[in-house]
């Protein structure tokens, strides 16, 4: 937290505002930017190893590795605060909302591997691999991004402030009622 206090410290007050008011989605980018990161590894690994016939299948397989990392990220630092579902509807939620993440980010590669044909030897080696990074990795990664952080605020993490302490207490509270009621009744 140090850290974090230093360089909050050294941002202009305007601009501190701001990065305050949105802290959650700044938090969402660096783990999409941690993830990207991971999926780049893997993918790059794979592409270049065993998977090299299959670019989309190494893609797939990469990004699913980092939805793997970007659920216990996004859980317990991007919405830490966030809540409301019982935590296997929340993570089945979370897995069938980044599986459809998986899909938007391979389709931008299968188009430009597929459709425009920009593979060898329709096109030079290098030209296959900027348009493999272009449309899959760019394209593909902020076209599911926008999904996900609407999706996610949306259906898996949709109340506010759910995991704070004072929701906690709030929720006991109504489970003591719920029970008092219910031997009343």
């Amino acid at each position: 937290m140090a850290f974090v206090q230093t360089v909050l410290a050294r941002i202009p007050e305007p601009v501190r505002r701001i990065v305050l008011k949105h802290r959650e989605l700044l938090r969402f980018v660096v783990v999409g930017a941690v993830c990207f990161a991971v999926t780049n590894v893997v993918n790059y690994t794979l592409k270049l190893t065993i998977l090299n016939a299959n670019p989309v299948t190494a893609l797939a397989v990469a990004v699913i590795i980092a939805t793997i990392v970007s659920y216990i990220l996004n859980r317990e630092w991007s919405f830490h605060t966030r809540g409301g579902r019982e935590r296997h509807h929340e993570a089945a939620l979370f897995f069938l909302i980044s599986g459809i993440g998986v899909g938007l980010n391979s389709l931008p590669l299968g188009i430009s591997r597929y459709v425009l044909d920009l593979k060898v030897p329709n096109v030079s080696l290098v030209t296959q691999e900027i348009a493999d990074f272009l449309s899959g990795m760019i394209l593909g990664t902020l076209l599911a991004m926008v999904f996900r952080w609407w999706a996610f605020k949306k259906w898996v993490f949709p109340e506010a402030n759910a995991r704070t302490g004072e929701a906690r207490a709030a929720r006991r509270l109504r489970a003591v009622r719920d029970d008092e009621e219910q031997r009343a009744a």
